[in-house]
């Protein structure tokens, strides 16, 4: 058995990330993973304050900790890949197009004379194109019960930017792969999300893990706890002088 917890630094950790943490890392034998491929808004200070606070907390992991903007030629082969299999097409829209009809491939002659006005584009996964490459139902074990990847209900997901380079989906499937991952524990913000990587680990040939999604931490309005929402951070608490027997417990459900 072997998981991960892998938190995006682009702010402070709050208790909502400290519950994935003790899940994560009560699960079994656990790496730390740093998923700042997010350029625009990751920061090292945000990186130093989630080891600071882990240690704090008394979280330990093996090194060396895996931080993927120091893989991203991995993920740009993982692009490469799908797109020379045909499965990946350019997509110009803005979202406020993308709200008016669903993203599809362009004709060939439009989406050159768009290239040539060196037009913003993102690459999307074609579903239409994954149908005939799977011949069996995609299943995958989710919390000691196996689900079934409902491929018709599936949309044409983002896989890299211009801006970026990759996605979540690209890189946090394939390093799952890379590092022998398991048993991924994680939240239940994320359920939507496991069929696009059951599918992603079908298409590259990849082991497809088993999936634990827990419950989240939430607000009295009913909204999980984010950063966004300038939520408590642990670095606050820490600082109000509150004990680490205490924030344990406040990161609870």
């Amino acid at each position: 058995m072997r998981t991960r917890f892998a938190p995006s630094p682009t702010g402070y950790l709050h208790l909502g990330h400290i519950l994935a943490a003790k899940e994560a890392f009560g699960f079994g034998p656990c790496l730390l993973r740093i998923e700042d491929i997010d350029h625009t808004r990751c920061r090292p200070e945000y990186i130093t304050a989630i080891y600071q606070d882990l240690h704090w907390l008394g979280f330990d992991w093996p090194l060396p900790v895996r931080v993927q903007s120091q893989h991203l030629e991995d993920y740009k082969a993982v692009i490469e890949t799908l797109r020379a299999r045909g499965l990946l097409y350019r997509c110009f829209k803005t979202r406020a197009q993308l709200a008016e009809t669903p993203p599809a491939p362009l004709a060939p002659s439009d989406e050159k004379a768009l290239l040539e006005d060196n037009a913003p584009f993102a690459w999307r996964l074609s579903i239409k194109k994954c149908r005939p490459l799977i011949s069996a139902p995609l299943r995958y074990m989710d919390t000691n019960a196996y689900k079934t990847v409902a491929i018709e209900t599936l949309s044409d997901i983002v896989l890299a930017r211009k801006d970026i380079g990759t996605s979540y989906h690209i890189a946090v499937t394939h390093d799952d792969m890379a590092q022998n991952i398991t048993h991924v524990v994680r939240g239940a913000d994320f359920i939507d999300q496991t069929p696009y990587h059951v599918l992603l680990q079908h298409l590259m040939g990849w082991p497809t893990p088993a999936y634990h999604h827990h419950g989240l931490l939430l607000r009295n309005d009913g909204e999980k706890l984010s950063k966004r929402n300038l939520d408590t951070t642990i670095k606050s608490l820490r600082e109000n002088s509150l004990t680490v027997a205490q924030v344990l417990d406040m990161a609870s459900l």
